[in-house]
């Protein structure tokens, strides 16, 4: 664990948020550090992230859902939004991780799901030493502010413009 963990950001309308976040687990993984992937707005379980980790076991990911997000009503994604909240509330607060990803949080925030009050709340919660990841389209200016690195992915030219659907191994 490092002596001071930061909040990153990663943010914006183009392909790459969830991926960057990815790496850096890898990383981290990599020189020993403790991580955990929450995702709250996702697909189903047979994505590329979760297949890799069910057979390798590099890092945890936890979508408290097993029904694809795309397949739930706002009833049920509120459920789940607010359940996977209090678990990434209760994961950062006991501090048994290096690195904790909540991935998608903002597009739970976009969709009502969870508000920037209750975010800004979890950054603050943070231990020093933990790294805090977020991402999603549409972080706010306050999450912004307050996080220690940031980074805008922005769609210069996305094959889905042409027509061409997502592809395994490459999108999921």
């Amino acid at each position: 664990m490092n002596p001071q963990g930061l909040i990153q950001v990663y943010t914006g309308d183009g392909k790459g948020k969830t991926t960057a976040a990815l790496g850096l687990a890898l990383r981290a993984t990599g020189q020993g550090m403790k991580v955990i992937i929450i995702q709250f707005i996702k697909g189903d379980h047979a994505c590329g992230e979760h297949l890799f980790a069910a057979q390798y076991c590099p890092f945890e990911i936890v979508q408290l859902s097993t029904k694809s997000s795309f397949d739930q009503s706002l009833e049920e994604l509120r459920s789940t939004a607010e359940q996977s909240f209090a678990f990434a509330e209760k994961t950062i607060v006991g501090g048994s991780y290096d690195m904790v990803i909540l991935d998608e949080i903002f597009v739970a925030v976009s969709k009502g799901l969870v508000n920037t009050e209750q975010v800004l709340s979890l950054m603050n919660k943070k231990p020093e030493p933990m790294e805090l990841i977020l991402t999603g389209r549409g972080a706010s200016k306050e999450v912004i502010q307050q996080a220690d690195l940031v980074t805008r992915m922005v769609a210069v030219k996305h094959p889905f413009t042409k027509g061409i659907a997502a592809r395994k191994g490459i999108e999921y």
